[in-house]
Order: structure tokens, then C-alpha cells, then sequence
């Protein structure tokens, strides 16, 4: 009985890993668009929570190898942190994420020039629809005092002053700074904030700082120095913020998820179709049509995929709860002592 069990959970297991390999190769495709935020992608494909959670574990690990294995002490607390980690899920993420920019980077890049409106369209659908991933997470966080409640009017004034402060930030010209090693580690460090940070855009930032055509290229033509320097201060960057992030989630998930929602609606300012090339808003003038079109599919596809993972979520919320009930009963069946017939 317990081989079989094994056996239809291993099979089923395989599903699960190739949807994370998906659900990765959305967040990386969403980080080589300028605007669309790969966070914003996690939480709407649902490994958000644990994906900061292993990189938490991952960072602490880091840290405690860093400083156990100068003293001696070897590495069992480093190792306890890893195992912590979430590999089943990480790893098929990572191999998504990975192969999406190594195969999206071209395309994206070619198609977000070529038909500039068209491409924010879509993405504008996209990042609408997924407004309510956290919108409807801080509805269902406990309040200070315990409990839940819909938004409240102080929670929306929140989310209001978070929209405009991520609206000015987006509004922001693009730059052009030279490509140093220095300047190469800093902007990596602040771009890959955004992979933590649900609503800005890597992309965006790497954008404003003049960067974004040299990454892709880049990537493009595996400069591996290059590289080599946006991976040292995209670790530095996870290190300094993910942590910051965990602890949020734990000790302050309402008003955290508050917030982001008012990232993610200010963000929106990057996606508007029209717009010049200072990211001065302009009135719709051409494509109005195809725009509309793409922008209403990008809110179909999310918000489809939103429901679908709902109703899988709950489907696995209702296996786990009979598993547990089951387990409940076995375990009463084995403690309770057969009746003597005799008696």
C-alpha cells in the first residue's frame, strides 16, 4: 500500500514540476520586458511566497557558511538553511526562468522596438488583470489584532500615496551612463529588486539607467564578463532585500500586500501604449484597434490563469485536508485496542 502511494504521488509529482518550469519561464520572459514586473508574474502564478521564502533560506545559509567555516565550526548550520529550501519547486522555476531568457531575450527585444504600442498594449492587459493577485491577498490577511476584513479606508489611502510614488518613479526619463564594472554591479543590484519587489520592472530600471539595450545584447552574444559582473550585484542585491521582504511577508503581510498593490497600479504609468520616447504621455492616436484588442487578450490570458490556479490551489487545500483526516483515522484506528469477543 505504501509503495503504491509512493509510486502515484511520484507520477503525479511530474506535472506539478513541468508547471513550474512554465510558471519560470513567465517570470523570464516578464523580465526581459521593460515595465512588466517578474514579481508581479509570481504572485500571480502563485510561488511568490515560496520563492522568497528559499531564496530567504538560501541567503541565511550563505551567510553562515561565511561565518561558521573561518572558526571551525564546519557547515551544519549552513546546511540546515539549504535544506530548508524548496528545490522541487525552485529548481524547475529556475530552469524556466533561465531558458526564457536565453531563448525571449531576441524576440522580446525585437518586438518591443518594432511595434512599440502594440507590445505595451499587451503587457498593460496583463499587469491590469494581475492587480488583483494582491489586491485580494491583502483582503484575505489578518489584521493587527487578528481576524480578517475587507479593505479599509486608511489601507486604501496607502495603496493611493504607493501608486503615485511608483507612478513618479516610472515617469522617470531614460539615462545614459557608461558601462563600468562598478556601474554594471550597482544597476544589477537595484534592477534585480524588482524580481523581489511585485510591480516595478527590472527591465524598466535597466532602462532608465541607459543599460537595457547592452544587457540583452549581451545575453544575445554571451559576453560572459559582462555577465559575470550583473550576476555578482544581482546576488548583492537579493542578499540586501530578499530578507527585508521575508521579514515583511512574516511580521507585516496586510500592509506589505497593501502596498504592493499600489506598486503594481503605479507601474501601470510604463505600460500606457502611447507615450514618447522622454515617457511623456500621449492621447491614443494609431493602432487604437489592435491595442485595445491586445490589451483586452493580455487581461483574458491573466486573469485566466489567476482563476485556474485558484481552482487548483483549492482542489490541493481539499486532497491535503482528506489526506490529514485520513491520516486522523488510521492513526485512531491503530491506538484504539480490538474488542475482546469473549466479553
Amino acid at each position: 500500500m505504501g509503495d503504491t502511494q509512493r509510486n502515484r504521488a511520484a507520477a503525479s509529482a511530474w506535472p506539478a514540476r513541468g508547471l513550474d518550469v512554465v510558471r519560470g519561464a513567465l517570470i523570464g520572459t516578464a523580465e526581459t520586458v521593460p515595465g512588466v514586473s517578474g514579481g508581479t508574474v509570481a504572485l500571480v502564478v502563485g510561488v511568490y511566497e515560496t520563492a522568497i521564502g528559499s531564496a530567504s533560506h538560501l541567503v541565511s545559509a550563505a551567510r553562515l557558511a561565511v561565518a561558521d567555516l573561518p572558526r571551525g565550526r564546519g557547515v551544519s548550520r549552513a546546511a540546515a538553511e539549504v535544506r530548508q529550501v524548496q528545490w522541487r519547486v525552485i529548481v524547475p522555476l529556475l530552469l524556466g526562468m533561465f531558458a526564457a531568457l536565453i531563448l525571449m531575450a531576441g524576440l522580446v527585444e525585437h518586438w518591443v522596438e518594432s511595434q512599440p504600442v502594440q507590445s505595451r498594449a499587451l503587457f498593460f492587459g496583463l499587469v491590469l488583470a494581475s492587480l488583483w493577485v494582491p489586491f485580494s491577498m491583502a483582503s484575505r490577511a489578518p489584521l493587527r489584532g487578528g481576524g480578517t476584513a475587507s479593505w479599509r479606508p486608511g489601507e486604501a489611502l496607502i495603496a493611493l500615496v504607493s501608486a503615485a510614488a511608483a507612478f513618479v518613479i516610472v515617469s522617470l526619463p531614460p539615462g545614459e551612463v557608461e558601462a563600468t564594472p562598478v556601474v554594471i554591479v550597482a544597476a544589477a543590484a537595484i534592477a534585480v529588486s524588482a524580481l523581489v519587489l511585485p510591480g516595478l520592472s527590472g527591465s524598466f530600471l535597466l532602462l532608465t539607467f541607459g543599460l537595457y539595450e547592452r544587457t540583452l545584447s549581451a545575453v544575445n552574444e554571451r559576453e560572459f564578463g559582462y555577465l559575470g559582473l550583473f550576476a555578482l550585484g544581482a546576488l548583492l542585491g537579493l542578499a540586501s532585500f530578499v530578507k527585508l521582504m521575508q521579514w515583511l511577508l512574516t511580521h507585516r503581510e496586510r500592509i506589505t500586500l497593501v502596498i504592493l498593490t499600489g506598486v503594481v497600479a503605479g507601474c501601470l504609468r510604463a505600460l500606457w501604449p502611447w507615450q514618447d520616447e522622454d515617457r511623456a504621455l500621449l492621447a491614443p492616436d494609431e493602432h487604437i484597434g489592435a491595442a485595445i484588442g491586445l490589451c483586452a487578450l493580455g487581461f483574458v490570458v491573466v486573469a485566466g490563469f489567476a482563476v485556474a490556479e485558484h481552482r487548483v490551489a483549492s482542489r490541493r487545500a481539499t486532497a491535503d485536508l482528506r489526506a490529514a483526516e485520513a491520516a486522523r483515522s488510521e492513526d485512531t484506528m491503530i491506538l484504539t485496542p480490538p474488542r475482546d469477543p469473549s466479553r
